[in-house]
C-alpha cells in the first residue's frame, strides 16, 4: 500500500502523489505569540513531525516544512497593554517560549519559520493583485481597511462545504466599511490607541495585515504557487483556512493540493482554552513530567481523533513510555552495544526491513495507535528473544529486535535512547556500571575456583543468579547475561 492521506476538502482517503517527484513542500499554521502554549496548542506541531518524520523516513521525501508565527494581530496587542509591554516584545517572549515548548517535545525544527511582520510587502503585493482582479477592494470609509469580496468568488465555502448564506458574518474588522457582511480583512487599518508601530505604510493607508493574508503570502514565498499539504487544528478549517483558499486561488494561485486537520485535545469534552480555565501550560507541566511522557501521550492517539485529557491521561503515557524503556535498557545491555551504535544501526535500515505492520499502519493515514501495537508487538518478541530455551541469550536476535525497535520509535519521535531525553548517556552509563560490577564478581569467582574455593565460588554464582544475572562457562572464560523472570514479563 501506497501513503494515503485524508484530504478534508475532498473528504476522502487520497493516495499521495507530491506536486514534484521526490520533493514534499508542507506549510503548517503556527502559534500567535499572545500567551504560553498549552497542550491543546501545540498537538498540530506532534503530528506534523510525525507526518514530516514518515514521508522522510517511509518514503525518501526532501521535505521542506513551513510553520508560520502570527506574531500581530488584536490579542496580542490587547494582552500587551494590559501587561503594559511593547507588543513585539510581549509575542517576542511568547515566540520563544513556544520554540523552547517545542523543543521539549522533539519536535524538529521547520525548515523556514518566517513571522507574519516580515513578509508585509508579499502581503501587500497580493492585494494589489487580488484587487486588480476584482475580488478584493478598499472600506470606502477612510479606515484604510481592505476587504476579499466573498461574493465574487463562487467557490467560496468549498473547503469546509458551506453555503454562504449559512456562514456567521465575519467579525474580523467592523462592518460599516463592508460591501457584505461576510466579507473579510485582507488589511486592517491604523486605529486611534493603537501603537503607530503596530502598523506599515500601504497605498490604502497605515494598517496592518489581516489574519488570514498572512499565510497565504508566506506560503507563495516559501513554497510557490502549489505545494502539497497545507496542515493545521481542526478549529482552523472555518474561517482561517477557508479564507486562506479563496483569497490564493482568487489571486490565480493553485494553492495546497491536500488539506490535513488534527482534532483537539479536550477537557471534560470541551476544546481546551484559556477561557476554559483548564490549559495547560506545556512549560509548566514539563517541570513534573518527563518531556517524553508529554510527546507520548500527545501522539499516540490517530491526528484526527480528539484527544481527552483527564487525571489519568499521563499516567497511563508514563507507564506505556517505561514498558518501553525497560525493554531497550535490558535489550542495549544484552547485545552489548552503545546507544550510537543502535541508533546508526536502526537509521540504516531501509523501509523494506521495517516490520511490513508498521509499514502499513503509517502509510494508512499516519495510523500512529496501529504503529504502536506493532511496537509493543515487537518488544514482547525483543523480551523472548533475549532468552534461549536452554538459558542463554540469543544476542543477534535481540539486537535486530532492538534495531527495528529503535527504528519505529525514532520514527514516532520517541526513541529513548535520542540524546534530546537523556536516556543515551544513562543507560549507556548503566551498562558500563553493571558490566564492570559483574565483571568484579566472576573474578572473584574464577580466583575463588583457582584456589580450589568452590563453596565461595557457587555461592558468587547463585548470588549473580538471584539478581537475574546468567552465566555460562565456556573455555575462554565465563561469560554472562541477563535474565528475565516470569513476573517480568512485558
Amino acid at each position: 500500500m501506497s501513503l494515503h492521506l485524508f484530504d478534508t476538502a475532498t473528504r476522502t482517503l487520497r493516495p499521495f502523489e507530491p506536486l514534484e517527484p521526490g520533493r514534499v513542500g508542507l506549510y503548517i499554521c503556527g502559534l500567535t505569540t499572545q500567551g504560553s502554549p498549552h497542550i491543546g496548542h501545540v498537538r498540530f506541531a506532534v503530528a506534523f513531525d510525525i507526518l514530516r518524520r514518515w514521508l522522510v523516513r517511509g518514503h525518501g521525501y526532501d521535505v521542506t516544512l513551513v510553520r508560520n508565527v502570527t506574531d500581530i494581530d488584536d490579542k496580542i496587542l490587547t494582552k500587551s497593554a494590559e501587561a503594559g509591554q511593547p507588543w513585539w516584545a510581549w509575542s517576542y517572549a511568547h515566540e520563544r517560549e513556544t520554540t523552547r515548548a517545542l523543543d521539549l517535545l522533539g519536535v524538529l525544527p521547520p525548515t523556514y519559520e518566517p513571522r507574519a511582520t516580515g513578509h508585509i510587502t508579499e502581503q501587500v503585493e497580493l492585494i494589489d493583485t487580488l484587487v486588480a482582479r476584482g475580488h478584493a477592494y478598499a472600506a470606502e470609509d477612510g479606515s484604510g481597511d481592505v476587504y476579499f469580496d466573498v461574493r465574487s468568488w463562487p467557490e467560496y465555502g468549498s473547503l469546509t462545504r458551506q453555503r454562504l448564506e449559512d456562514m456567521e458574518p465575519a467579525g474580523d474588522a467592523d462592518p460599516r466599511g463592508k460591501r457584505d457582511p461576510h466579507d473579510f480583512a485582507l488589511w486592517k487599518g491604523h486605529k486611534a490607541g493603537e501603537p503607530e508601530t503596530a502598523s506599515w505604510p500601504t497605498p490604502y493607508g497605515r494598517g496592518r495585515p489581516g489574519w488570514h493574508l498572512e499565510c497565504s503570502a508566506m506560503a507563495r514565498k516559501y513554497l510557490g504557487d502549489a505545494f502539497d499539504i497545507h496542515g493545521g487544528g481542526v478549529d482552523l478549517r472555518f474561517p482561517h483556512h477557508e479564507n486562506e483558499q479563496a483569497q490564493s486561488r482568487a489571486a490565480g494561485l493553485d494553492f495546497a493540493n491536500y488539506w490535513l486537520h488534527n482534532a483537539w485535545v479536550t477537557v471534560r469534552g470541551a476544546k481546551m482554552g484559556k477561557s476554559l480555565g483548564n490549559a495547560l501550560a506545556v512549560t509548566e507541566l514539563t517541570k513534573t513530567v518527563r518531556p517524553l511522557v508529554l510527546r507520548h501521550y500527545l501522539g499516540a492517539a490517530h491526528y484526527r481523533s480528539t484527544i481527552e485529557y483527564g487525571d489519568d491521561s499521563l499516567a497511563e503515557a508514563l507507564a506505556a513510555v517505561e514498558r518501553i524503556e525497560g525493554y531497550v535498557a535490558r535489550a542495549q545491555e544484552v547485545v552489548g552495544a552503545s546507544s550510537d551504535e543502535l541508533r546508526a544501526e536502526a537509521a540504516g535500515l531501509t523501509v523494506a526491513e521495517l516490520p511490513a505492520d508498521l509499514v502499513a499502519a503509517l502509510d494508512d493515514d499516519l495510523n500512529v495507535p496501529g504503529a504502536l501495537a506493532v511496537v509493543f508487538g515487537l518488544v514482547r518478541d525483543g523480551n523472548k528473544a533475549l532468552e534461549a530455551q536452554d538459558g542463554g541469550t540469543d544476542r543477534a536476535g535481540a539486537r535486530h529486535t532492538l534495531v527495528q525497535v529503535l527504528a519505529a520509535l525514532d520514527v514516532l519521535g520517541i526513541d529513548p535512547l535520542d540524546p534530546r531525553w537523556g536516556g543515551a548517556a544513562e543507560n549507556d552509563t548503566a551498562a558500563q556500571v553493571l558490566g564492570a560490577l559483574v565483571q568484579d564478581r566472576l573474578d572473584a569467582r574464577a580466583r575463588a575456583r583457582a584456589d580450589k574455593d568452590f563453596s565461595t565460588a557457587d555461592a558468587i554464582r547463585d548470588q549473580l543468579t538471584t539478581l537475574g544475572v546468567v552465566i555460562e562457562d565456556t573455555p575462554a572464560g565465563a561469560r554472562w547475561a541477563l535474565r528475565r523472570g516470569p513476573d517480568q514479563e512485558v
